[in-house]
């Protein structure tokens, strides 16, 4: 099994910037993809960006060039800096962690963070 640990997020004025952690632990090795969701109230969850440990990514439209994701992957530790945040960027944040075995792009979904709050105020 996989357990994901998040931490960060919060209230943040529009323009400002947050970092989103998720930390990994039990059965880890078998992971070699993370990444990043959201869920906005009424709406579906949706891929925020992913990364693997091969070094390909993947964004969402909407953020990119504002977010960036990164991962150490030695410890199975995944981030997201968000910069030039938005209110619609508000949500809560969801932290997810797949066994891909090199296939890429798909989904990265086997597991899932708690999720945390991100909300901006315009």
């Amino acid at each position: 099994q996989v357990q994901l640990v998040q931490s960060g997020g919060g209230l943040v004025q529009a323009g400002g910037s947050l970092r989103l952690s998720c930390a990994a632990s039990g059965s880890i090795f078998s992971i070699d993809a993370m990444g990043w969701h959201r869920q906005a109230p009424g709406k579906e969850r949706e891929l925020v960006a992913a990364i693997n440990v091969y070094g390909d990514s993947k964004y969402a439209g909407s953020v990119k060039g504002r977010f960036t994701i990164s991962m150490d992957r030695g410890k199975k530790t995944v981030y997201l800096q968000m910069n030039s945040l938005k209110p619609e960027d508000t949500a809560v944040y969801y932290c997810s962690a797949a066994q891909t075995r090199g296939i890429w792009p798909r989904p990265v979904s086997d597991y899932w963070g708690q999720g945390t709050q991100v909300t901006v105020s315009s």
